[in-house]
């Protein structure tokens, strides 16, 4: 589908009353979408990446998903041609593509509200349901941080989720996370990979075996090189591929006839373990945000991802007989705030959550012009805004923003209120830095978290995207070696200097010692004082050899 193919279908769908089909109603069009036909006898729902995101949201999906051409590296264009995704509506949900017009035709997406009613539809229609949620569930918003996940976790046990894994959960510290333990009962917090440093004791239940099903956790494996170790000292993470394996054949052995990773690995590791480890049926993933339409099968193993805020909701339906799993079907469906009314006992809970918090979420801070967002390899507009104002409140010549892959979207003529705001920048370690880097230093950093985002091993991808930056430029050869990919550095227009030392502003310290003002403190303020924000366009490194690259969209 060609850009203008998309335009011209959004048209035609705005002429029909944004439906899926000219003339059908809203309730038509929600009957199509969302009731699936019977297949199998057993139904797996998964959602995942929620980032704390209780009420319906705009995310747009990224225009820079830079991979080896393969899904989950496909943006845009590419996506819907490989995908055969012809609907207006569904183009939207999965692609950035005329972002703006669309998401105002189409009406947000997610909300735990809008997602219980679907949640409900979908178990009304299976012989047997299993409700997984992937993790990153109690971080992302202002009442997720100010009350250590607590109103995620209510949302969690009345949306009747059975089993979680984590990672972002972890950042609130080891004994916050014993403590959430017994508030989440009865639902199931499984990480396979969690262990104790001293005797590699399991700190949580590797799995759970629920009739004919075996559901494995797998926790982000990188947790304690991307965030604030200290946390929590005790445990180690990793992979732990040869463990799973053991696990795997244990359960087989206790009689399991489908047996699902629920993971927080990242799609690209999920790719590789599903070709090492033998026996899963499905990876049921998480971390990287990819709405992925339809599963990658890598041997006998299905491995899908579905993406983040609420957006989706995966629908894995098996048919399992005696000898194991006979049949499948999948959807990845789109949670269209417009096409399901809200679940009034959600709804009811979200309202008395958000209560105490209303007019501190409500500050309005300034309004946008243009339209804000984070999601992509490189910088997004949101991330232009944050590094602006570390660039003005701490008077430095270069600001650093980490590469998260969480934050809803603004419309232009949005407030930008402490909300939204947070909902960019609500982490436990949000402290604000001033520090001196040589240009060796910076570039060194550069090459780093490039490596963590390009190694072409994904088991050796370890961070998020690539670190934002503002009042300096780089170019960046993703496919070349470790050490080699950035070149071209300047400051000002001018060449970096490797010996020279550079004042530069970031936040997000994962170091014990650290300490200083919230970036949304310096954020703020920085809006108050604006009042209005112009359109903003991000900047760019310049890109070598990647030409051609489909997850590189022109548009």
């Amino acid at each position: 589908m060609r850009r203008r193919e998309f335009v011209r279908l959004l048209a035609l769908a705005a002429a029909a009353g944004a439906t899926l089909r000219p003339g059908a109603s809203e309730a038509e069009s929600a009957h199509e979408l969302y009731d699936l036909p019977a297949f199998g006898n057993l139904r797996l729902l998964h959602v995942t990446d929620a980032h704390a995101q209780l009420l319906p949201v705009h995310f747009r999906e990224p225009s820079v998903n830079i991979g080896d051409g393969h899904p989950p590296h496909l943006v845009g264009e590419a996506l819907l041609r490989h995908f055969s995704i012809h609907e207006a509506r569904a183009a939207h949900a999965f692609t950035h593509l005329d972002f703006e017009a669309a998401a105002r035709r189409y009406g947000a997406t997610g909300g735990f509200a809008h997602l219980a009613t679907l949640i409900k539809r979908l178990r009304a229609g299976a012989t047997e349901s299993v409700l997984l949620d992937g993790g990153d569930s109690w971080q992302g918003s202002a009442t997720a941080l100010w009350t250590e996940g607590r109103d995620m976790i209510g949302a969690q046990k009345l949306l009747g989720v059975d089993y979680m894994t984590a990672h972002w959960e972890f950042t609130y510290g080891a004994e916050r996370v014993n403590a959430a333990l017994k508030e989440l009962a009865p639902i199931g917090f499984l990480a396979q990979n969690v262990r104790t440093v001293d005797f590699e004791d399991p700190v949580f239940a590797p799995y759970a075996l629920r009739g004919p099903l075996a559901v494995i956790g797998q926790a982000f494996p990188y947790t304690p090189v991307a965030h604030p170790r200290h946390r929590f000292p005790d445990w180690s993470f990793g992979i732990q591929e040869a463990r799973l394996q053991r696990l795997v054949d244990e359960v087989r052995g206790k009689g399991a006839k489908a047996v699902v990773l629920l993971s927080h690995n990242g799609m690209d590791v999920d790719l590789k373990l599903a070709a090492r480890v033998r026996g899963l049926d499905a990876i049921l993933g998480g971390h990287t945000h990819d709405g992925v339409p339809a599963p990658i099968r890598v041997g006998s193993t299905l491995v899908t991802n579905a993406g983040s805020d609420g957006k989706f909701v995966g629908v894995l339906d098996l048919e399992v007989g005696p000898a194991g799993v006979r049949g499948h079907r999948y959807r990845l469906l789109p949670v269209f705030s417009k096409l399901l009314p809200p679940d009034g006992e959600m709804a009811a809970y979200v309202e008395r959550a958000r209560a105490p918090y209303a007019v501190r979420l409500g500050e309005r801070l300034a309004v946008t012009e243009g339209m804000l967002y984070r999601r992509g390899n490189f910088n997004g507009s949101f991330d232009e805004l944050i590094l602006q104002a570390l660039l003005a409140e701490k008077s430095a010549e270069i600001a650093l923003s980490p590469g998260f892959r969480w934050g809803p979207t603004l419309l232009p003529g949005d407030a930008i209120d402490v909300e939204a705001l947070m909902a960019q920048t609500a982490i436990t370690y949000p402290y604000v830095t001033s520090s001196e880097l040589s240009g060796a230093e910076i570039k060194t950093v550069l090459e780093d978290i490039a490596d963590n985002l390009f190694n072409p091993d994904p088991y050796l991808q370890q961070g998020g995207d690539m670190v934002r930056v503002a009042g300096m430029s780089y170019a960046i050869e993703p496919r070349a070696a470790i050490g080699r990919r950035i070149s071209d550095l300047r400051v000002a227009g001018e060449p970096m200097q490797a010996a020279r030392r550079y004042k530069v502003a970031g936040w997000a310290p994962v170091r014990e010692d650290v300490s200083g003002e919230p970036v949304w403190d310096v954020v703020a303020r920085h809006l108050r004082s604006r009042k209005t924000i112009a359109p903003i366009a991000p900047h760019q490194p310049r890109l070598i050899g990647v030409d051609g690259n489909p997850g590189l969209s022109a548009t």
